[in-house]
């Protein structure tokens, strides 16, 4: 594609900023406005890219005209604007309206069925929508292509964990959706049937169980309402089971957490409040998140955390020959975490829509029903050692084989160009 413009919304923040630095590093972008509601935000990302492609500009996407105005003419915008409850569906029913394609990290349940019911929007606009190309959703439905493609000749079961931590901040943005999931149902898909359960009530305490991440250490993982559980199954049709557990390090902060919601700290609504100076009006989700932003820091110093870490782990089993295996992909880092872990992939799959790697027809997507897993692999490799993206050199990728017989190998693999 030539003459691509891209708008980066978000741009400013941990994952937009990733996001954004991704995009620089290959040459597919003619022009990136970087936008955000903080100037300021934008600039220090087009300061940190140092690329002249690349321009700070400043947006409240509240506003539709102004959003309207930004994505004229754009070939492509990638949406980091979050919580996706609020944000997702509203941005991208925009990109349809101006005729632009879409790529986005969105990890609400609630968001993604918004997005999906515009599917027939988008197509008849020609746009075609990447939606949860994060993290978690994102690597983890490709994880799950993976195995179907490379191992097995039918997916039956997929097991998502994930776990991140140690960042010297998280933005509102963040801890609202981590509070919405602890406040909505969390569909799981078992035995080849849908089960609610909530994440602080005993139906989803019935599924926590300690998980071994590989380069963090084991932890205690609880149901998470991301969309992988409702969209795995509509691409693989011999899927039986699905599930999403997740977790937060260290643990007093996630606990801290948990305790503020079951305390009704979550309302949306404002409400009043006496003090000594009269009454003021305040929003227990906002006041409850800027409680967790002002312990956040003492509560790291308490668990010995000095920095970032995480670990994706998907493990897939399914037949090959009429016999049962299992595949176990751990996507992990001692040194990055949400930031580089969602804004990667998120550049990836922009830099794919540009390219027209894109399978399908236009639309609205998940990863699995048209990210093409090879090439993404070998673009994350070539990102991650070439691009300053990460502190190591590889794809931190590990991928393990347990046999019908329970005998278990790793299985050595390579991505990127010289693979």
């Amino acid at each position: 594609m030539t003459g691509a413009r891209v708008v980066v919304l978000g741009g400013g923040g941990g994952i937009g900023s990733v996001a954004t630095r991704t995009l620089a590093s290959t040459d597919d972008a003619d022009e990136v406005f970087v936008a955000d509601l903080s100037l300021d935000a934008a600039q220090a990302t087009v300061e940190a890219v140092a690329d002249a492609r690349f321009t700070a500009v400043s947006v409240d996407v509240d506003d539709d005209d102004a959003l309207a105005s930004l994505l004229d003419g754009a070939a492509l915008v990638v949406n980091c604007v979050g919580p996706f409850y609020r944000f997702g569906a509203p941005i991208l029913s925009a990109a349809i309206d101006a005729g632009v394609d879409y790529v986005d990290v969105c990890d609400d349940l609630d968001a993604t069925r918004a997005q999906l019911a515009l599917s027939d929007r988008a197509a008849a606009a020609g746009v075609r929508a990447l939606i949860g190309m994060g993290n978690s959703p994102g690597l983890a439905n490709i994880f799950v292509c993976l195995c179907a493609e490379l191992f097995l000749d039918e997916v039956t079961s997929a097991e998502i964990m994930h776990i991140h931590g140690g960042e010297a901040d998280e933005g509102p943005a963040v801890l609202k959706h981590r509070i919405h999931a602890m406040t909505s149902d969390v569909p799981l898909f078992v035995d080849g049937e849908f089960v609610e359960v909530r994440q602080l009530e005993e139906s989803g305490a019935a599924h926590v169980r300690n998980v071994d991440f590989h380069g963090v250490g084991t932890y205690p993982v609880y149901p998470y309402p991301h969309p992988e559980t409702i969209t795995l199954p509509t691409v693989f049709p011999g899927l039986r089971r699905a599930t999403n557990l997740g977790v937060v390090f260290p643990l007093s902060y996630f606990g801290m957490t948990q305790e503020l919601v079951g305390a009704g700290m979550a309302a949306e609504d404002t409400v009043e409040v006496p003090t000594p100076d009269g009454p003021v009006r305040v929003t227990p989700i906002d006041t409850m998140v800027a409680l967790l932003r002002a312990e956040r820091p003492r509560l790291l110093a308490e668990a010995g955390v000095t920095g970032p870490a995480g670990c994706l782990k998907v493990v897939v089993g399914g037949t090959k020959d009429a016999k049962e295996h299992i595949y176990e992909c751990s996507l992990f880092s001692s040194t990055e975490g949400a930031g580089e872990g969602t804004g990667i992939p998120a550049g990836l799959g922009a830099i794919l829509s540009l390219r027209g790697q894109l399978r399908g027809d236009p639309g609205v997507h998940p990863p699995e029903a048209i990210v093409p897993v090879t090439p993404l692999l070998d673009l994350a490799a070539d990102v991650v050692s070439g691009g300053g993206l990460s502190s190591g050199n590889t794809l931190p990728l590990r991928l393990e084989h347990v046999g019908p017989d329970g005998s278990r190998e790793e299985i050595p693999f390579s991505f990127g160009s010289s693979s």
